[in-house]
This record gives C-alpha cells, structure tokens and sequence, in this order.
C-alpha cells in the first residue's frame, strides 16, 4: 500500500507540464537571451508562459517575474522593497503564521534596523481586518498576509485586507505558495502589489516560481548580475521550468471548480471519519474557510512523530507541519500561535489531499490511523 497525503509539501509532476517541458530540455535548448534563432525561439516561449501565468491570476505579462520558488519570491518581495525605502524608518508589518521565507526575511531585516509588527491570529489562524488596521498606526511601508495557511490550511481574508489598504501608501504582499492552484486566486481581486507562487505545488517543475509585481511598485533586485527579467532577477531563464510552470498552473485553474469540490468533499469524509472513529482527536484550524485538501489534526496522548513513523510504515505518508522545517525540534509556530499547548503540537500531523487522492485511501488511512493510535496509546 502506498498513499501519499502530502501534497502540502510538494505536488507530483503533472503529465501536461511534462510534456511541454520536454522539447526545451532537449532539441530547444536556445539561452533566451541570445539574439540568433535558437534563443528567439526560447524567448517566445518564455513569454508565452509568462502571458499564460499572467491571464490565470488577472496581471499584465510585465507584471510577472520568474524566481527560483516561494522562498525567493518571498524574500525578495520583503529585501527589494525594503532596500527601496533609501534609509528612512523601516516597518512591516506580517502575521505572526507566515512561512518562514517570510519570518526568516523579517528575522535578517530586523538586525539592519527594521521594525516587524507581527500580527496574531484568532484561534482558527484567522488574521482579521481589524488586526491589520490596528497594526496600520505603526505606519508600515509593508503589510504581508499569506493567502493560506501552509500548516492549518486557514483561508485568510486577503480580499477584505486588501480593500482596507486599497489607496493608503502602503504595500501589499501576499504569500499565494499553498492557494495558488487549490483555489481562486486573482489579483486583480486581492489588491495586493506582489504576490509570491512556487511552481511544484500544483504540479509543475521544482525550483521554479514567479512573484507578481504590480505595475508602478518599486522594488530592487535581490540578486546582481545580467539584465534578465527586464534588469530585476539576473541569471539565465529556466525556460523549460517556466514552460512546464504556466502549463501545470493552466491546468489547474481549468479543473479548479471540479477538483476544489472533490477534494473538499474527501477533506470532510476524512475529518469526520477520524472524529467519530478516533476518541480524543481534534481538528487544528477552522472547520470551515480552509484549503480543500488541508486536515491537520491531533491525538490526545500521541506522539505525532511516532504517529508518522507508523504510517510510513503501512505506506502512508504525511507530515508534522511544513516541509521546511522537518528535522527542527521547536514547536509550530503556526498552532502555538492559535493557543495551542507544547503536548498538543506534538500530538499533531497534518494530512493534505491532492489530485490524485481517492475516497479509498482516505478510508484506508482513517482506519490505518484508527488502529496505530490504539497502539500507541496502549
């Protein structure tokens, strides 16, 4: 038996991405930069995949930037606005669940003199308005609210966050690494001036993303050398990635509607199954307003750690958290920010379902799971 339940941490390579990739890992092999017919060639392509990336969230072709992943669009989107600010007072203002591309950045810009507000969440992970406003009398440059929650799945009202800040002078990021894909994602609708996505979390190639720049925002380069990406991300372009990118992200926004019900309907059965059949379980995040394939849950007396061992095991595969951070000993810093105890994260895994996930392996995993929780506890 193998099931994989961890499509959180990366997505498998759809056979579309594949198949437009294919050409530009062999017989297009064209630098795009280069001005003979072999690099037009890859240019073409590079900006068809940018125009394709473009029209699936509601932005300009100019408008998107190819990355390396979620991390250095992140990052980016914090250093390259921040070093825009010439020296005057620095302050951002981020939820306290962000990723920690996000916390990290705000971690190294804190040392060079930055002040990070960190906005808590409600018990749910839920960063309200209110929270946002409030924060607003630091007089951040910056507000940063991730579109979903990496760990809990938490949905945050990222369209509402946007119209609060909508003409104030001051700049909206929104880490869109875990919704883009899995539900609708515009940001023409969001209002945010940059957005960050990571390629192989809905299906196409690792080590590739792209971060939305809205016209008009000044932001610096991260990394300094050519003049790639209209002089702000030097280095030669994954073509290839870029094109198994637009492909995999157009075909997922396709299929979206179909595949947000489906997958929501197994996340149910899932939560409800281990509830009922598992004594002293709980849920960790909303019940409602969550990602369609997140359940992360709890087992009173468990070691999650433990807990996953066994499960890989049986052939079952899931995680404690965020992919990031495996190997760390701290505690989440998602679920003690929404008042979890030191015994209850550890207790906690989370399970996130994709594309290929089958009512029947969900069964199978809450019966697997029923039974090693017995033995754990006995």
């Amino acid at each position: 038996m193998h099931i994989y339940l961890d499509y959180a941490a990366t997505a498998p390579l759809r056979k579309e991405a594949l198949e437009a990739m294919m050409p530009y890992l062999t017989e297009r092999y064209g630098n795009a930069s280069g001005t003979h017919a072999p690099g037009r060639e890859a240019r073409r392509a590079l900006e068809q995949a940018r125009a394709s990336i473009a029209e699936c969230i509601g932005a300009r072709e100019e408008e998107i930037y190819f990355t390396s992943g979620g991390s250095e669009s992140d990052t980016w989107a914090l250093f390259g606005t921040c070093e825009m600010r010439g020296g005057r007072k620095t302050c951002l203002a981020v939820s306290a669940i962000e990723h920690h591309a996000v916390l990290n950045a705000c971690g190294a810009l804190e040392k060079h003199g930055c002040t990070v507000v960190r906005l808590q969440p409600d018990g749910e992970g839920r960063i309200t308005p209110e929270k946002v406003e409030e924060a607003l009398r630091e007089e951040p440059y910056l507000v940063s609210v991730m579109t979903a929650n990496n760990e809990i799945g938490t949905l945050e009202p990222v369209e509402e966050i946007g119209a609060l800040l909508r003409g104030r002078n001051v700049l909206f990021h929104t880490d869109a690494v875990q919704a883009m894909g899995a539900v609708r994602v515009r940001v023409d609708r969001i209002g945010c001036h940059l957005l960050s996505a990571s390629a192989h979390k809905f299906g196409g190639p690792k080590g590739i993303g792209f971060l939305y720049i809205r016209e008009g925002t000044s932001i610096a380069p991260l990394i300094r050398g050519g003049m790639q990406e209209r002089g702000k991300r030097p280095g030669t372009e994954n073509t290839a990635a870029a094109v198994g990118m637009a492909a995999a992200l157009k075909c997922a926004m396709e299929e979206r509607t179909e595949t947000e019900g489906r997958l929501c309907a197994l996340r149910d059965e899932m939560v409800d199954g281990i509830l009922r059949e598992i004594p002293g379980s709980r849920l960790n995040g909303p019940r409602e307003g969550r990602l369609p394939g997140n359940v992360n849950v709890r087992f009173e007396g468990v070691d999650g750690t433990l807990l996953l061992m066994r499960l890989d095991m049986k052939g079952i595969y899931a995680s404690a958290g965020a992919a990031c951070t495996a190997g760390l000993s701290e505690p989440s810093h998602v679920l003690r920010a929404i008042g979890l105890k030191d015994e209850e994260i550890k207790s906690s895994v989370r399970f996130s379902l994709g594309r290929e996930t089958t009512l029947q392996e969900v069964r199978e995993t809450v019966g697997e799971l029923k039974q090693i929780v017995k033995e754990l506890r006995d």
